[in-house]
């Protein structure tokens, strides 16, 4: 993974000593809130509803065992003992001390971590593939190409106040796990008609109050040209996005209200001043970044492992984890094995300092010290061989992290809504909570099969429910907590934004509504069919039918 050089510690470290200088005045009184605000924002620190909220950047999702010990530290430290991860690859503890929050960032530093550009209308966090590096589809790791951007971006003087917030995500392979279609900018490998590898560069995806799927602005681009693309693309945005209108000002609504055609066309004429110049990436540059992401030293193994395969003959709950929490790896004899934060009853994406630790103490053993975060609040170890995937479930179960729900109804993406949240206007957590609990038996969620549930607790949608095979979103309808349901979207390849069903939901009925949904496609489904194949086959209808008629 990337390590910091010289120009990075020093950043990192003046901007820690910034910052505790900006906190020291705002204690004092010498600042106001409303002036310390935009520090804090550039920060990552939020004013929640009962204390401040640091959004820690993980880059492209990717953590040595070493930081994660330290965020574990610091969920002890200066938390309640734990920590969320978010849909963004990053980790927010949400019950800081103002006077604390320099000394935690300090903490950061020492194991090259910080909170810049967490917040603010800036080039947020860059997101990448959870299996980056180590899955067999993919073109080239995109990891490289997110370090790459996040230098370029970091701190840059004319992308720092944007007009909204702005966010990348990378993918090296066809199957789309890092959800490009609904970002800013979406960057997909590609090959071209010669073999070279390159980016579909998409534009104008987002969720929120105006959800939109992005559009392909250029179906491929060469990786030497990347830079200068996308300086291109915030040029224009820069220039033209709204900045009188809060809920106008995200790139998509400027994509969409001059259209892609004419959007590639102003991007297009804004790179010819910009390619081939100082933007342009030399094979040197991408080599020297690429040598950050080596594969480690792998031994070599035999694709069938003996020891393995028995202890999934001899062990069911086993063989019912390795089933849904295990992926196909590159290279033989090892697999990327995901470990879920969702377990029945629990907040999700929450881990407390002590599973922190456990998966870091695994890392180090199983896995090259390296981790990852996902975009489903989860975690993965990307290089365990097979002879030791069994100890690894051990340790994990001991740890209350062996849940075998990769994929399934129960593993939900949450935001913490009214929990936390001083924006949302009804609680996610609770109703992701008894959603676990209603579909606990792991029968039936297999019997289910693939369903992708995902709750907002307010119209900023960071629970993507807009993407959810079935999307719930909090709306307060006169101080009660009701739900509205959406239902067949997507953000992978064939990326679509749900579909509303009807009359919002009382808190009370939310989770028997979303049963109601599940037995209505298990009635209808077939040839084991998906959820959302049923639906795309189907329509609203049926399923709009028996949720009225239920009630």
């Amino acid at each position: 993974m990337y390590q910091y050089d010289a120009y990075d510690h020093r950043l990192v470290r003046e901007r820690v000593a910034q910052f505790r200088g900006q906190v020291v005045r705002r204690l004092k009184g010498d600042l106001t809130e409303e002036e310390f605000r935009p520090l804090r924002l550039m920060n990552g620190l939020y004013l929640q509803l009962h204390a401040y909220m640091l959004r820690v950047a993980v880059p492209y999702g990717t953590l040595s065992s070493e930081q994660l010990r330290m965020l574990a530290r610091i969920a002890r430290k200066y938390d309640k003992g734990y920590g969320h991860f978010t849909t963004r690859q990053n980790i927010q503890y949400n019950w800081l001390n103002l006077e604390d929050v320099p000394d935690l960032l300090a903490d950061l530093a020492s194991v090259e971590m910080h909170a810049i550009q967490t917040s603010g209308n800036c080039i947020r966090n860059v997101t990448a593939d959870q299996y980056a590096g180590v899955s067999a589809d993919e073109i080239e790791d995109p990891r490289i190409y997110a370090e790459i951007i996040r230098q370029w971006s970091t701190l840059h003087p004319e992308f720092s106040f944007l007009p909204r917030k702005f966010k990348i995500a990378v993918t090296g392979a066809p199957k789309d796990r890092a959800a490009v279609r609904v970002h800013d900018i979406g960057l997909q490998m590609r090959r071209n008609e010669k073999g070279e590898a390159g980016f579909e560069v998409l534009v104008g995806g987002g969720l929120g109050r105006t959800p939109i799927i992005a559009k392909t602005i250029r179906p491929f681009l060469p990786k030497r040209d990347l830079l200068s693309y996308l300086e291109a693309i915030l040029r224009v945005y820069n220039q033209l996005g709204r900045r009188d209108n809060l809920h106008k000002a995200r790139i998509k609504i400027l994509v969409q209200s001059v259209g892609a055609e004419r959007f590639t066309e102003m991007v297009e004429a804004e790179w010819q001043h910009l390619r081939d110049g100082a933007l342009e990436l030399p094979a040197e540059t991408i080599a020297h970044i690429r040598a950050f992401f080596a594969a480690p030293a792998y031994e070599t193994l035999e694709a069938k492992v003996p020891a393995f395969e028995a202890k999934r003959f001899e062990d069911r709950v086993f063989s019912e984890w390795c089933r849904t929490n295990l992926a196909p790896h590159k290279v033989p004899g090892y697999a990327i094995v995901n470990i879920s934060l969702k377990a029945t009853g629990e907040a999700p994406g929450d881990a407390s300092a002590e599973q922190m630790e456990t998966v870091a103490d695994l890392a180090e053993r199983h896995s090259f010290g390296e981790l990852r975060v996902t975009h489903a609040q989860n975690l993965v170890l990307p290089h365990v061989k097979l002879a030791d995937v069994f100890a690894v479930w051990q340790a994990l179960a001991a740890a209350g992290l062996a849940s075998a729900n990769i994929g399934l109804i129960t593993d939900t993406i949450t935001c913490p809504g009214l929990d936390y949240c001083n924006l949302a206007n009804a609680r996610s957590i609770p109703v992701a909570q008894q959603i676990s609990e209603r579909f606990e038996a792991l029968e039936r969620q297999h019997d289910i099969g693939d369903l992708k549930i995902k709750i907002s607790g307010c119209i900023n949608a960071c629970g993507h429910h807009h993407v959810g095979h079935i999307g719930l979103l909090g709306v307060d309808k006169k101080g009660e907590e009701f739900y509205q349901i959406t239902l067949g979207g997507d953000a992978e390849e064939k990326a679509s934004i749900g579909d509303i069903v009807g009359p919002a939901f009382a808190r009370e009925k939310a989770v028997d509504a979303v049963e109601t949904i599940v037995e209505t496609y298990l009635a209808r489904r077939q040839n084991g069919e998906r959820f959302l194949d049923t639906y795309r086959r189907l329509g609203l209808a049926p399923f709009k039918e028996q949720l009225y008629d239920a009630r």
